[in-house]
């Protein structure tokens, strides 16, 4: 009878569960009638960022981009040497400095079509150069933003015509060089060949002052939702203020989302190029669409349509932008995506790509996806060049 009553399956049947034990040691005899209160869960921007619906294709963008910055930054190093060559106790020491959190000899070797790794013939020391190839890719792109000056001038244009007072802080200017196609050297090089565009009455602010150009005040939104009323014959309402929206794969549609969005994207409110003096705005809504709006075109603007997010803080005041700009991007999934990607945030356009690759390429952004492909093709086609030599 006693083994019966002891017997394993009655003891699991009458041994306390695991949630009643731990009551039992949470709230013990003299706390037990104490009141419970559970914590709410936290709503802020970082666990908004969190748990957003990742895109995986431009997450892997951004960790090649990653790469491709610290191989451009270990040849920023190397170039600098006097004789076009760096030894790896050298680099050893650039390495923090750079990022690299790798061995910086496994970084080398894991991009041979971009850095030559050879004994020097005299130091007996192992020495790094860069390949002809990437050396080709490089002066390419010094090239193109040399050839581009034109379209470069007029991204500043339309930056300084969205801005309050026609005025941009060159600290700014200088953190967005590369996206927006600036040469290093852009202060000393292009300014002064469009003095009757652009003036430095202070080192460190750039002025617009020649006339506001209308044809130039044509936000890029503008001309998909032409072509949106044209070609697919919708009224007039649902695209004069709307926005080219797309989710990512997975992404979860709650009850209501729909007519909310709807709403959204029937609401008006003073574009980008328009001034907010005469009528200033007083609804939230109108407001941040008006926001939404400028971020948009910012992003227009860039050479590969993506900004970091803490280099967009610097342009809230001359735009006019005083809000929680992260919390107002996870707001507009289908527009923007905030990548935690590549060691920083980086906000994306989403209209502009398409599997990972800019859907309308310019001549920068071909040139830096060549090198692109270099870190992509990694060790493919080296041993094959090896043999043939």
């Amino acid at each position: 009878m006693a083994s019966k009553l002891f017997s394993p399956k009655n003891l699991r049947i009458f041994s306390p569960r695991p949630h009643m034990l731990d009551e039992a040691f949470c709230y013990g005899p003299f706390n037990r009638s104490m009141q419970r209160r559970w914590k709410k869960p936290v709503d802020s921007a970082r666990t908004r960022l969190e748990g957003r619906t990742r895109d995986h294709r431009l997450d892997k963008l951004m960790l090649q981009l990653k790469n491709l910055r610290l191989a451009l930054d270990l040849h920023a190093v190397i170039s600098q040497q006097r004789n076009g060559y760096a030894s790896l106790q050298l680099l050893l020491r650039w390495r923090r400095e750079i990022g690299l959190n790798t061995e910086i000899g496994a970084f080398l070797k894991k991009y041979p079509h971009i850095f030559e790794i050879y004994v020097h013939p005299v130091k007996r020391n192992h020495c790094c150069r860069i390949t002809r190839k990437m050396a080709d890719l490089v002066a390419e792109e010094d090239a193109v933003l040399r050839e581009n000056e034109p379209a470069v001038v007029q991204r500043l244009k339309k930056l300084l015509m969205m801005s309050t007072d026609g005025t941009l802080n060159m600290h700014a200017l200088w953190l967005i060089r590369k996206e927006l196609g600036l040469p290093d050297d852009y202060r000393s090089s292009m300014l002064p060949n469009h003095q009757s565009d652009f003036s430095l009455e202070t080192p460190d602010t750039l002025t617009l002052i020649s006339r506001r150009d209308e044809n130039l005040a044509v936000a890029s939104v503008e001309e998909w939702r032409d072509k949106e009323y044209t070609e697919k014959w919708l009224a007039e309402y649902e695209t004069k203020y709307a926005f080219p929206v797309n989710f990512p794969t997975g992404f979860k549609i709650e009850k209501g989302f729909r007519e909310k969005l709807k709403n959204w994207q029937r609401l008006p409110y003073t574009k980008p190029y328009e001034k907010n003096d005469l009528h200033p705005i007083t609804n939230a809504e109108r407001l941040e669409k008006r926001i939404v709006g400028i971020l948009h075109e910012l992003l227009s603007s860039t050479v590969e349509k993506m900004v970091p997010l803490e280099r967009l803080s610097h342009f809230r005041r001359p735009f006019s932008m005083e809000v929680n700009l992260r919390e107002l991007l996870l707001k507009h999934p289908g527009i923007f995506y905030i990548s935690t990607k590549g060691s920083t945030q980086t906000v994306l356009l989403r209209e502009s790509y398409n599997k990972g690759c800019l859907l309308e390429p310019n001549p920068v952004y071909s040139v830096r996806r060549k090198m692109l492909d270099l870190i992509l093709a990694g060790c493919r086609g080296i041993v094959q060049t090896e043999n043939a030599i």
